[in-house]
């Protein structure tokens, strides 16, 4: 059995730090796993991720203490099934947006009778044996809250059994409200936004995560309580080192 050490940290009130991995790569999954997050995210969604990478990249993330997550393309029933039958034992789904919808998330990710998962494991053998036993209790899923809808029925979203936490998407949720973070005004709005659904988490009990791409961002989202949380990627963390490479060698970028 594979214990959710990052689900685990978080349901004793502690943050989940999380790198997302987006470039496709189990090669740089592997690199990167031997580093001490919490989680890793396989971007299934942005990435071009194919499925036998993605099983890859979790077989991967498990080298080291990192617990194997994947954002999914699309709240669909089949994908989200095929990543946990490839191993992941955390799902974020993107643009939940009604009670609905984060429903069928849950209905996808748990076995019966708390689900409808289809059980058929082929990938899972290095979790360990008796995974339909146990796997219900240690998946994590997030559904991602990324629209000013998603925003306004955040707790109703949240209270759905079966949903253990959202990770705000901060980019689609700006885009969703049509406003401009370099204004004083846009950038208030858009935090009161996040912190609305932060609050929901709260009052619900479940689990607030945001995607983030700086310590500083990362250290404020902790300070006001989300514990799942991504700090950066592998694609911009490979341009931030080649740039500070260039910059110190008198090169433009």
């Amino acid at each position: 059995m594979t214990i959710n050490r990052a689900k685990q940290r978080m349901l004793e009130g502690k943050a989940a730090i999380g790198a997302e991995i987006s470039l496709g790569s189990p090669l740089a999954t592997e690199i990167l796993s031997q580093m001490e997050f919490d989680f890793f995210m396989v971007d299934a969604q942005h990435g071009p991720w194919s499925d036998d990478a993605v099983m890859q990249a979790f077989r991967c993330i498990s080298l080291g203490k990192g617990t194997p997550m994947a954002r999914v393309e699309q709240n669909d029933f089949g994908a989200i099934g095929r990543l946990l039958d490839r191993g992941a034992l955390g799902i974020i789904v993107p643009m939940v947006n009604s009670v609905a919808e984060a429903e069928a998330a849950a209905f996808a990710v748990r076995y019966p009778p708390e689900g409808g998962r289809s059980g058929g494991p082929f990938g899972v053998r290095f979790h360990g044996p008796d995974y339909m036993s146990w796997s219900n209790d240690e998946v994590f899923l997030a559904v991602m809250l990324e629209t000013k809808q998603a925003v306004e029925r955040a707790e109703e979203i949240m209270a759905v059994e079966g949903v253990d936490g959202c990770y705000v998407g901060p980019n689609d949720l700006r885009i969703s409200m049509g406003v401009d973070l370099n204004t004083a005004e846009g950038k208030e709005a858009h935090r009161a936004a996040i912190l609305n659904v932060v609050e929901a988490c709260r009052k619900t009990g479940k689990i607030s995560g945001i995607s983030t791409g700086s310590v500083a961002d990362t250290q404020f989202w902790i300070e006001r309580g989300c514990r799942f949380i991504t700090a950066g990627e592998d694609a911009e963390w490979m341009i931030d080192g080649a740039t500070k490479t260039l910059q110190r060698l008198g090169r433009s970028v």
